[in-house]
């Protein structure tokens, strides 16, 4: 039997869609990974502060706080996790906004979970001192 790509991974994701939520949840537990969900950027923050999530899967545009203001929270700490912020908005600006406050990779939507999964495995592996 193969094994699970992020077997054990604690992974935050945060989205204010629940179809979105469940789908993406849904897909990485699938893979074996322990997934918490926020539907807001405050509820995120605290999620990364009590959760300490390798990987946060982080929607741009969200209630309370947006992604952008998560993110530059959650990238603010020396073990901050790895982060994938998603989003709907094409503009350059935004993509450039996300990698200065220290987002790992930056994917529009739709995004195809295989392909969410695959980045999110490829990232830990990457950043991963472990051996194999």
């Amino acid at each position: 039997m193969a094994s699970k790509r992020l077997e054990d991974v604690r992974v935050l994701i945060v989205d204010d869609d629940r179809d979105v939520l469940e789908s993406i949840d849904a897909a990485f537990r699938a893979e074996g990974a322990q997934t918490t969900l926020a539907m807001d950027g405050n509820e995120a923050i605290d999620a990364c502060l009590e959760e300490q999530p390798e990987l946060v899967i982080l929607d741009a545009m969200l209630p309370g706080r947006s992604g952008f203001l998560a993110l530059e929270r959650i990238k603010g700490r020396e073990d901050s996790p790895l982060v994938i912020m998603v989003t709907a908005n094409e503009g350059k600006r935004h993509k450039a906004y996300a990698e200065s406050l220290g987002a790992d990779l930056y994917l529009y939507k739709p995004v195809p979970l295989d392909r969410l999964i695959g980045h999110a495995a490829d990232l830990l592996q990457g950043q991963s001192g472990k051996a194999d």
